[in-house]
């Protein structure tokens, strides 16, 4: 199906008439799953509110104004999804996406910062040669020379370069991206492994407060999003 109805289009997406028009664009198979992802259009109209229509849209990507993570898109069904970054040169803008109260926002940053992007490690994988892959959690891969990343660190990545590591461990500064405290920004204090079928959890501190939740929610970023 090439629409969602607007009434089931996910929580997270800030749609502020549900019933103003039946069908909404559906993010196309790519990066990010459905329940985690907008698209551009719903981005340019909803969201930055510098488009109008659909075909105002078309045509702002069609003329390579819009790059996701550093990369010209110019379908206007293209997925947009948690951390990716937003850049707009024509008009001098920059942000990130996260969440706000649940669901997603834009949070304005710098030129030099959407040069690079934070990713999540969600799995290894050796290759013929004996060559490492790590997958992240947008579905990009990128090979390494030593194995000293592990599944649930973080990296930042510019140009296909790992520029920092950062390691999934006590003390880390870590973004929830989901349950109920999605977007909280807190400290790692412990990580509680189970046997079986239960999901390893996390203990963080958060105001004072401790929050338990599943690790495969936590996100080691470098520091705090402004």
């Amino acid at each position: 199906m090439s629409h969602l109805k607007r009434i089931r289009v996910p929580k997270s997406w800030p749609l502020e008439k549900r019933k103003y028009r039946k069908y909404i664009a559906r993010p196309l198979p790519g990066p990010h799953k459905l329940m985690n992802s907008i698209t551009l259009d719903f981005l340019l109209k909803d969201i930055l509110k510098i488009a109008k229509t659909t075909k105002e849209v078309k045509l702002i990507l069609n003329k390579g104004y819009v790059l996701i993570d550093n990369v010209v898109r110019k379908n206007h069904k293209f997925p947009v999804g948690l951390i990716d970054t937003i850049s707009l040169p024509e008009l001098n803008q920059y942000y990130i996406i996260l969440f706000n109260q649940g669901k997603f926002s834009i949070h304005p940053t710098t030129k030099g910062e959407a040069d690079s992007k934070i990713c999540k490690i969600v799995g290894k994988k050796i290759l013929k040669g004996k060559k490492l892959q790590l997958n992240l959690y947008d579905g990009k891969n990128i090979l390494v020379d030593k194995d000293e990343y592990k599944v649930g660190d973080s990296i930042i990545i510019s140009q296909n370069k790992i520029k920092k590591h950062l390691k999934f461990e006590k003390g880390a500064l870590i973004y929830l991206t989901d349950g109920k405290h999605k977007g909280t920004i807190s400290k790692l204090e412990e990580i509680q492994h189970f046997k079986g079928i239960t999901p390893d959890r996390v203990i963080l501190k958060y105001d004072n407060k401790k929050i338990t939740t599943r690790k495969d929610y936590a996100f080691v970023i470098e520091k705090e999003f402004k």
